[in-house]
């Protein structure tokens, strides 16, 4: 679906009005392309931290070009900063030293990752340092524009020393996908590596399939996000399991043909519907590698007009089903050694919406259930959710024009995401390299103004 205003900020007579009128120009946003590099230029390297000398060798096995120098009349396309040296606020200083210079230098589109020390796991005047960067990040977020990304990773003492030569490494997966067009609509964002204590990652043998072998169930997968998703894993690899209720079958079947996958058909807030899950893929299958909780309804109302009907209906398909069929999966042993959950949560969730007390609050158990299944997940299984923001669907396509419009525009990209940035996130998770990813929330909604 195309973006209006978008293409009428982008004309001659739309660019004069913007500028006079202080509208917001969005840019077209640039997203991955199979067979493209991860990164189309040169990333600056920068900070005296305790991951210094391992990212330049990093990155350059991902294929992208790192520099420690600033190349000599030159565009630069990403820049990544070690600040976990940063041990005072008078410390600090070395962010402006090292951004300042080389902001007006960004190509369109750019890519800004700081890395950092988790600040629950240092004291004193490390911690203040190190939780500081959190404003940094967020409010370069809010000004980088030309739909440029900033993100902060925070990566425990110790998981350095597992950065290294493969893109299964602790940092790889997670610098590969911040750096590259697969982040389009996340920035702003604070992302934990090794926190919870799990494995460091898995080598891959083909970085264009992460996840061939691997066999992925996707609920809500006929359409909207979660057939994005399903295409997304499939391109990964991943031998796609849809999942969705008997209404969509028909759609359902079409979309898991054309990607070779497999399908089931059910209404997940069923009472039997964990048991036959679990059935279906352990016979089937032999298992499950990548379980991602994607289905969802709305139902809005104020909660003073709210009936018993919408409320329960919304709590049962969002929130409670996650939890049953997870459970199932766990207890029947179904998901794989060094699996990955991921749940769909939604920036309601985090910051609220009018007329959806019900969604939002399943949306923000979905996080609690990321919180309460983190440290307890055995053998290296990681859990972790994204948050989507204003994503371009057929359901939103509905929304009055006005309503539409203003949520769009109400983040740092002035635009709304589309399924498949949602999509890339999830596979980001899903990425053997990424096992030192859990118990993570990530937003996709191009930074919004509202929430955190």
């Amino acid at each position: 679906m195309s973006d209006r205003y978008q293409e009428f900020a982008s004309s001659p007579v739309g660019k004069l009005l913007v500028k006079n009128l202080g509208l917001p120009r969005p840019t077209r946003l640039r997203r991955h392309r199979e067979g493209e590099p991860l990164v189309a230029g040169t990333v600056l390297v920068g900070g005296r931290g305790r991951l210094a000398d391992a990212l330049p060798g990093t990155l350059g096995d991902l294929g992208i070009e790192a520099v420690t120098e600033p190349p000599a009349d030159a565009r630069i396309k990403g820049l990544v900063f070690d600040a976990t040296g940063l041990t005072t606020s008078e410390q600090l200083g070395a962010l402006r030293d090292f951004f300042t210079p080389r902001l007006r230098s960004l190509e369109t589109n750019p890519r800004v990752v700081v890395l950092g020390t988790p600040p629950e796991q240092v004291t004193g005047a490390e911690r203040v340092a190190q939780r500081a960067l959190e404003g940094f990040t967020r409010s370069l977020g809010k000004e980088i524009g030309q739909g440029g990304t900033v993100q902060l990773v925070y990566v425990a003492p110790g998981a350095e020393q597992s950065v290294g030569s493969t893109l299964g490494s602790t940092l790889g997966s997670t610098l590969g996908f911040l750096l590259s067009p697969k982040a389009a609509y996340v920035s702003g964002q604070v992302v934990r590596l090794g926190t919870h204590g799990k494995a460091t990652g898995e080598a891959v043998a083909d970085p264009d399939r992460p996840l061939a072998g691997k066999v992925a169930l996707v609920t809500g997968a006929s359409r909207g996000i979660g057939e994005a998703i399903a295409r997304v894993l499939h391109r990964d690899g991943a031998r796609v399991v849809g999942l969705d209720v008997p209404q969509a079958a028909s759609e359902l079947q079409g979309v898991m043909a054309e990607l070779d996958g497999d399908w089931l058909v059910l209404d997940i807030t069923a009472a039997d519907a964990p048991q036959r899950i679990a059935h279906h893929l352990r016979e089937q299958h032999g298992g499950v590698d990548v379980v991602v909780h994607n289905a969802g309804i709305t139902r809005d109302k104020r909660l003073a007009n709210m009936g018993e009907d919408r409320w329960d209906s919304v709590i049962a398909v969002n929130l409670t089903a996650p939890e049953r069929i997870t459970r199932e999966l766990l207890d029947q042993g179904v998901v794989n050694a060094g699996g990955s959950i991921i749940g769909v949560a939604s920036i309601a969730g985090i910051a609220g919406n009018v007329g959806q007390t019900n969604y939002a609050t399943s949306k923000a158990g979905v996080i609690g259930l990321v919180d309460s299944l983190a440290d307890e997940l055995t053998d290296a299984i990681t859990i972790n959710a994204v948050a989507p923001g204003f994503i371009v669907t057929q359901m939103t396509a509905a929304v009055p024009f006005a309503t539409r419009e203003v949520g769009q525009r109400l983040n740092a990209m002035a635009q709304g995401g589309l399924p498949v940035d949602v999509a890339e996130t999830i596979a980001w998770f899903a990425h053997p390299g990424s096992r030192a990813v859990n118990g993570n929330v990530v937003r996709v909604c191009g930074q919004m103004m509202l929430g955190a």
